[in-house]
């Protein structure tokens, strides 16, 4: 799924061992979850969901949503919605004060599922390739 649209197309490699790696960090860290949604016992969609403890905000933990994804044949049926919603209902059970995610400057049309859902784009991101 990580590579099933235009962008990931360009930049992801099924099947590297990297994902395995990642996959391993990610499942030994208490502050990171993988969240999948399976159907018929095949998955269909996948998010990260990461916990970050800060010392803005009066020490506010916030949590980050990543790499939301469903399946091509799934989409448009309310999955996304339920993912996001999923994870932001989990980021108040622990406690965080913000959700937060990124979304790549092109894609306009998660621009708008994302503000549809409530989230306001309030910052500027920046990376660094290293």
């Amino acid at each position: 799924m990580l590579a099933d649209d235009p962008l990931g197309a360009l930049r992801e490699k099924p099947g590297d061992p990297g994902y395995l790696k990642a996959f391993e960090v990610i499942d030994a860290d208490p502050h990171q979850f993988l969240a999948v949604a399976v159907a018929s016992g095949v998955v269909v969609g996948t998010l990260q969901l990461t916990f970050t403890s800060g010392l803005s905000r009066q020490g506010m933990t916030r949590a980050t949503i990543e790499a939301v994804r469903v399946r091509s044949d799934q989409r448009g049926g309310g999955l996304g919605e339920q993912l996001v919603r999923w994870a932001v209902d989990e980021a108040r059970a622990r406690g965080c004060g913000l959700v937060q995610l990124t979304t790549d400057a092109s894609r306009v049309d998660a621009h708008r599922f994302y503000e549809r859902l409530g989230f306001t784009a309030s910052h500027v991101g920046m990376k660094l390739s290293l």
